[in-house]
């Protein structure tokens, strides 16, 4: 059992009270001191500035599915009429996972604390962003949270299916370069040195040069194979450490946007966010200014982020939104064109989220262009590495059997 100090309040006379309790977890502390009668205000760790989260549980993230549910399911039950406590209780008795369910305890104590919900849940980071703190804050504020966590289930889901639909674009190449690779790998340890004993017995005899190199390289896998997995387990640490770096991120994003192919892709994919992170937190009555510091934070790009910052800095001085990205080569240009609509008519959510809708119909089209493209591409290098491997492997049995002949 874990020590809490807490502050809570007597409700007959006002009087605050500040004491220690022994429980298990937070929300049994707070069970406890309402058994007491009194109404915890704050309930901490004794020794603690901050409230007690499981260690593992700062390691593990929730599932984008799970949160989806856990919005959906509050928001009925809000728009329903029952009181938030008793909504975050219904819900957390009805969810499947053990890392929310832990997380709903702690926000649980919390709100019966005093606690507004957006304050609860900032405190759980690891698995509620600021866009998700954002919106329950809106909605708190306009009387409308029930509409701000259906809108944050809707954007959730449309979010996931983006970046699963580009995940899985590559799934398929990659698992045919790795098989290919390993096919390879074999050939050249174990049937390519076959041939060279054929020719160790040969006086004057001497392999084709391609088939010398190749077994070159299968000498080196053979002898070095542990030199060459230390090597590439070695680059490819400290390559992901450079990757997540300041520099390293801007060279990777920038790759990202401009590369053959897949460039056009990613861009339609951070449009998309863009578009659909802006509608939904506009839609919840989420400040312009606040808008676009979110956004720049979700949009998982340094260059766009940068770019939406600048944006976000021109509108303070009092420029419209769409007339700052103008120009901008980090937008694709139907973007400030359909934000200039929506700031003229009024309608500026509406436009973003149509703006949003396209770009995903886009990804998916892009996605299916792109497997239509690397499906005969791959079948090409493949046909290539056999005819090598074929080669190198064939051509040294026909010289041997034409100086048999002879």
């Amino acid at each position: 059992m874990l020590l809490y100090d807490y502050t809570a309040k007597e409700p007959s006379t006002g009087q605050v009270i500040k004491a220690s309790v022994q429980a298990d977890s937070e929300h049994a502390a707070a069970a406890a001191i309402h058994q007491e009668g009194l109404v915890p205000i704050s309930i901490k760790v004794h020794g603690g500035g901050s409230q007690f989260v499981p260690g593992f549980l700062k390691s593990k993230k929730v599932k984008t599915k799970d949160k989806v549910l856990f919005s959906r399911q509050l928001s009925t039950l809000i728009n329903a009429g029952l009181p938030l406590v008793q909504a975050l209780r219904n819900v957390s008795a009805q969810t499947q996972s053990k890392n929310l369910k832990l997380v709903l305890n702690q926000i649980i104590a919390d709100v019966e604390a005093g606690s507004s919900l957006s304050k609860a849940i900032s405190k759980h980071p690891q698995v509620f962003n600021q866009i998700y703190i954002s919106l329950i804050e809106a909605g708190e504020t306009s009387g409308t949270l029930d509409k701000s966590l259906e809108r944050l289930a809707v954007q959730q889901e449309k979010d996931a299916d983006v970046i699963s639909k580009v995940r899985n674009a590559f799934i398929y190449p990659i698992i045919v370069l790795v098989v290919m690779l390993g096919v390879v790998t074999y050939m050249l340890l174990t049937v390519l040195p076959q041939v060279e004993i054929l020719y160790e017995g040969m006086k004057g005899a001497q392999l084709p040069i391609y088939t010398r190199i190749l077994l070159f390289v299968s000498d080196i896998i053979k002898q070095f194979w542990w030199a060459i997995a230390i090597v590439m387990g070695i680059a490819g640490f400290f390559l992901t450490r450079w990757a997540r770096t300041g520099p390293g991120k801007q060279v990777v994003d920038r790759f990202k946007m401009r590369a053959p192919l897949i460039g056009p892709l990613f861009m339609k994919m951070y449009m998309a966010r863009f578009a659909r992170t802006g509608a939904t937190l506009i839609a919840s009555g989420v400040p312009l200014i606040q808008v676009l510091q979110i956004t720049a934070n979700s949009v998982n790009n340094v260059h766009i982020a940068d770019s939406i910052m600048r944006a976000s800095e021109k509108v303070k001085s009092g420029k419209a939104l769409s007339e700052t990205i103008t120009g901008d080569p980090n937008f694709l240009e139907l973007v400030p064109n359909m934000l200039r609509i929506g700031e003229e008519s009024g309608s500026t959510e509406a436009m973003l989220a149509k703006t949003a809708d396209y770009y995903e119909k886009e990804v998916d089209d892009q996605i299916k262009a792109i497997s239509t493209i690397i499906e005969p591409v791959l079948m090409v290098m493949m046909g290539i590495m056999a005819l090598i491997i074929v080669a190198a492997v064939l051509l040294p049995v026909y010289t041997i059997s034409g100086e048999s002949i002879v």
